[in-house]
Order: C-alpha cells, then structure tokens, then sequence
C-alpha cells in the first residue's frame, strides 16, 4: 500500500505566537507527519467588517461581541513569520505547508516555492481563487466540506480549464462543523467522491478523537488532514476540536499500522502464523490400542490435535484401509 500523506494541521493554533507555532512544529515533527500545515491570510482581504463569527468560534473564544475580522486579525502569521517557520521546519526535517485565504496569499506562498496547495472547503466556490491555483502547475489537494458533488464537479472543472492536472488532484471528504458529531462524518461519501471523480481521495477530520482518520485509511483514504494543538483549553476557535500531541502520535501511529496490515492481497499463511499450523490442526489418529490388519473405522480412530500426521480431509480415503501396524491409543495413523 502506498503511504498516506498525513497533514497535522496547526492552523491558527499558534494564536498569533512564533514561539507556540514553533512548539506546534517541534510536536509535529515528533508525531512523524508528512507536513505541518499553518493558514495564510491577510484578515481585511478575507473578510468583511460586518461578518460574524460561526457559533463554534464564539463558543471557543469566549466573546460574542468581537466580529470575524477582529477574530482573524489576532491569528495572522507575518511574512516574516512565515520565513522563520519555513527555516524551523528544516532544522526538523518535517515540511512546511500552508493554506492560502486570498489572491495575493496565493501568490505569496507561489514565491515561497511551497510543493502543493491545498484548497480549504470554504474556497471550493471561489471561481477566481480557484483560478488563480489551477493555473500554478502544482499538486493540489481540495477540502469538500459543505460541498454537493455538483460544487465538486464545477470546482474540478474550473481548475482543470486553469491548467490543472487531474492527476495532480487529490479530493478530500470533510466536514466543516467543529467538532463534528459522528453521526455527520457520512464517512461513505469519501468513495462516493473516488467513484464520481477517479482521483486520490481522503478525509480532512474535524472529529474528536483519532478512529475517524484511522477508519478512513482502512476505507482506501490517501491523505489524512486532522487538527492539532498543544492544549484543547486554550482560547482559540480550532483548539477544541484538535488533538493534542500525544494523541497525534497515537493517530499516525494507527493509520501507519494500518498500511502494514493491508498487506500483499493472496491469501496464504503469514510467516508469523506458519509455526502454529502443526498445534492448531487436526491429524487422524487411533482412539485404542488397533492391531496390524485391522480395518479402519469410526470406532477406532478419530480427529485430533496436532496436525502433523494425515489430515482429516483424507478421512474417506483412510476408513476401510487396513493397519499397517500396530497403533496404540491417540497414536496419530499412518498409511
């Protein structure tokens, strides 16, 4: 099995901090993520004045009054933020990556030579936006959350007009709720979106707890996108919904146990399982004492462990026959 590319997603979990997105990186780095992703963004070119925060995120930062933008405007990583994460990210041999909100911070992360972009769900209807990516030449990972499979449809088709590779398409299921309640993952849609599009698929999780990305490896995910922090009791709209480091490891640690366990397909004894085939199997054996000549029946011979003489299988072939010596009782029979 190919391996799945795992997204640790820090977001805006440095809550404007170097030093706290830095201790994000150093708890990626350990977990043994492919990439640590952070979200680039310029707030006034994201959003309006006026636009209100989602219910989550006045839940999870404790103010109701203060709008999206004033939300925003504390989470933003300057340029030279991104610069010294980027350099971080080398001294700890994980990648950096990042999540464009706007135009120019499409073409800002271009000039950073950073390997993919990744659409983020609340983009899938921004016909410029998705313009803009398509015609960049680069591998291209798309969130659905929110999304019909018309939306997925048209934004496919907008970034394969801009120049878009369809191989270099990877289609995530997702939900965009925070934290989303089992009952909505709809985990099934993820090979709905495989079927409908024939790309690489994966989940971008928003759950609480580790089983849902897990899950959708088993199911045939290729990427994995899960949220993560330090502490889930910060103040911040994304740290409820995110797992901390210790349970980032348990994750890549599933998902990675989970490759292994695919396997090669053909159904054969494993290596592992080969030494108990003699213990765990059956042999025709004597149930008393049978003389030479004796014929074979079913009140002097039966079925039991181990299973190093004739199998049970030829049992048809061994009734009737004749002793060729003298068995004592649970004496395995020979022919």
């Amino acid at each position: 099995m190919k391996k799945t590319l795992i997204i640790a997603e820090a977001g805006v979990n440095h809550n404007g901090s170097i030093d706290l997105a830095k201790k994000l990186i150093d708890a990626a780095a350990s977990a043994g993520v492919d990439y640590v992703k952070f979200q680039t963004f310029d707030s006034k070119k994201l959003v309006s004045k006026n636009a209100e925060k989602a219910s989550y995120q006045k839940e999870t930062t404790n103010n109701t009054s203060e709008s999206q933008l004033e939300m925003l405007q504390k989470l933003e990583l300057s340029k030279e933020m991104h610069l010294e994460l980027i350099d971080y990210c080398n001294t700890k041999s994980i990648t950096f990556l990042s999540t464009a909100f706007d135009l120019d911070s499409i073409d800002f992360l271009n000039k950073l030579n950073i390997d993919l972009f990744k659409i983020p769900s609340g983009e899938i209807t921004n016909l410029p936006y998705l313009r803009k990516i398509g015609g960049l030449g680069k591998p291209i990972i798309i969130s659905t959350g929110m999304a019909t499979i018309e939306e997925i449809r048209d934004a496919m088709n907008v970034l394969i007009d801009a120049g878009a590779h369809k191989s270099q398409i990877s289609i995530l299921h997702c939900n965009t709720q925070y934290p989303t309640p089992m009952k909505d993952v709809n985990m099934l849609a993820m090979n709905t979106i495989k079927k409908e599009f024939d790309v690489p698929i994966g989940y971008s999780d928003h759950t609480l707890g580790i089983e849902i990305p897990i899950a959708a490896v088993a199911l045939g995910a290729t990427v994995i996108e899960k949220h993560f922090t330090l502490d889930k009791t910060m103040e911040g709209p994304d740290h409820r919904a995110s797992l901390e480091p210790e349970e980032l490891k348990a994750m890549v640690q599933g998902i990675r146990n989970i490759e292994v366990a695919f396997g090669h397909g053909r159904k054969e004894p494993s290596d592992s399982e080969a030494q108990n085939k003699s213990v765990a199997r059956k042999s025709i054996v004597a149930t008393k004492k049978i003389k030479k000549g004796e014929v074979f029946t079913i009140q002097n011979i039966t079925v039991k462990r181990p299973g190093t003489g004739i199998s049970p299988m030829l049992w048809d072939e061994v009734i009737g026959a004749k002793a060729i010596k003298e068995f004592d009782e649970d004496e395995l029979i020979i022919k």
